[in-house]
């Protein structure tokens, strides 16, 4: 008999153009896929779930997130962008080892699942072993959500301008872990992008993506960086495509946003992180000017929150300040052009698109996998639900996420998730982060490396230089 769930009187979000929103509306799940979104199913002989007080929504899913970090999330939310870079990728990263990596990629998966995002592109770039490379795969499959490992080489490549080539480990991990597309877990190559490498790097790199042929994810306009045309570059030398996604964009030339455009290229904005370090103001309408619907990411938990809710918010938060500062008499604009709804959009079917799952995920679509969230609606924050797009973006959190499907499967149900070794894992978390922070003391780049927030990478050093002086 086929499995079946059928899920009733909810406030549909299907975020799929021919089905639309629904006041009260059911989804029928058979098999790991959506079979029906209507405004009431029948189906005897279906697991019954009562939505009714809630929303019924896709999965969210987040197209770009540096999972190894989450053991050592939020001890960099007072540092700046150079800080970060300086604290992490010129310090704590060269002290993981895989075990840190798995903890790390688990935690955060898990954390993910938990605020409602049911497919996630892990950004990997602290894969200074091979042994480094297959914690972070297993990780994400022990997670049980879809997601995306982004190869990203290792610490050794952060030297900038780097010299040093991707490491051709990248096709061995195609080769062992990725046979096949349909999987949960499935594979894109992390690509630096030219202003972080020296050209010939660059080449190289782009070489052995075509030997991988796989989607690549690439950080470009991030920050003073991010000024020194890099899409230009990936123009002229034949490196953009459909298949490219562009991380950021905040400080790209003009004419650049229209080559992604032109490309058929996507974006991921994390306009959170992108204001808390500086990196920019958040491109999300100058990506729309050129008609590019951006995805949206969470980026690093070092600094800012792990969750999708927060991420949306920011993102329709700065854009509606800087269209309100751009009008000639700020304050009287006639109408919004970015909704709560295309909030919605961007951490849904375009982050799936950015993915290049939106085959599979991010609408409620018959034929698609159940990737499925219901979110509380019935509480004081949230009832009574005069606008659904506009309650969860802006009053959503991960405490009202109740029920997570992963291609049918419940990862949470009543508010949590369904496995037995939550507690586990966060003893884990912790024994990797004091580890490192032990291990730390010994780098001349760290000696004042601590927990408790005061820690500012790079501060105390100038401080004693000056007092010696």
């Amino acid at each position: 008999m086929a499995s079946r769930t059928l899920i009733k009187n909810g406030t549909v979000i299907s975020v799929d153009p021919a089905i639309g929103q629904l006041d009260s509306g059911d989804v029928l799940i058979e098999d790991g896929k959506i079979l029906a979104v209507a405004p009431n199913i029948d189906a005897d002989d279906a697991e019954i779930i009562d939505a009714a007080g809630a929303i019924v929504m896709p999965g969210f899913v987040d197209s770009h997130r540096h999972l190894w970090q989450s053991v050592i999330r939020h001890i960099g939310s007072d540092w700046t962008h150079g800080q970060y870079l300086m604290g992490v990728h010129l310090g704590l990263s060269g002290d993981f080892r895989p075990e840190d990596t798995y903890n790390g990629n688990l935690l955060g998966a898990l954390e993910a699942l938990d605020g409602g995002i049911t497919t996630l592109l892990d950004w990997s770039h602290n894969l200074d072993t091979p042994q480094h490379a297959d914690a972070a795969v297993e990780a994400l499959k022990a997670s049980g959500m879809r997601s995306v490992f982004a190869h990203g080489g290792g610490a050794t490549m952060w030297n900038l301008p780097s010299t040093v080539p991707h490491t051709r480990d990248v096709l061995r991990i195609r080769d062992q872990y990725f046979s096949s597309a349909d999987q949960l877990v499935t594979m894109a190559f992390a690509l630096r992008g030219p202003q972080f490498s020296v050209p010939e790097v660059a080449h190289a790199d782009w070489r052995l993506i075509q030997e991988l042929g796989t989607r690549v994810t690439v950080h470009n306009g991030d920050g003073e960086w991010g000024k020194q045309r890099p899409v230009a570059w990936m123009r002229d030398h034949g490196m953009l495509n459909e298949r490219v996604t562009h991380v950021h964009c905040c400080t790209l030339a003009d004419d650049e946003y229209q080559m992604i455009a032109d490309s058929g290229g996507s974006a991921s904005v994390s306009a959170d992180v992108e204001a808390q370090m500086g990196m920019g103001w958040p491109a999300t309408g100058k990506l729309l000017d050129v008609g590019v619907r951006p995805s949206i990411s969470v980026d690093v938990c070092v600094s800012n929150g792990g969750d999708m809710f927060n991420a949306m918010k920011a993102t329709i938060a700065i854009q509606r300040a800087l269209d309100n500062a751009a009008e000639e008499t700020p304050g009287e604009q006639e109408e919004l052009r970015l909704s709560c709804m295309d909030a919605i959009e961007f951490a849904t079917i375009q982050g799936a698109r950015a993915c290049g799952l939106d085959h599979v995920t991010g609408s409620l679509t018959p034929g698609k996998d159940a990737d499925v969230i219901i979110v509380r609606a019935d509480g004081l924050g949230m009832a009574p639900l005069n606008n659904p797009a506009g309650a969860l973006v802006y009053s959503g959190h991960n405490g009202l996420v109740d029920t997570v499907f992963v291609r049918g499967q419940v990862v949470k149900r009543n508010g949590r998730l369904v496995r037995d070794d939550v507690r586990d894992v966060q003893r884990r978390a912790v024994e990797s982060r004091d580890y490192l922070f032990r291990a730390a003391l010994d780098r001349p780049s760290t000696a004042d490396a601590r927990i408790g927030g005061s820690w500012i990478p790079g501060i105390h050093k100038v401080q004693r230089e000056a007092t010696e002086a």
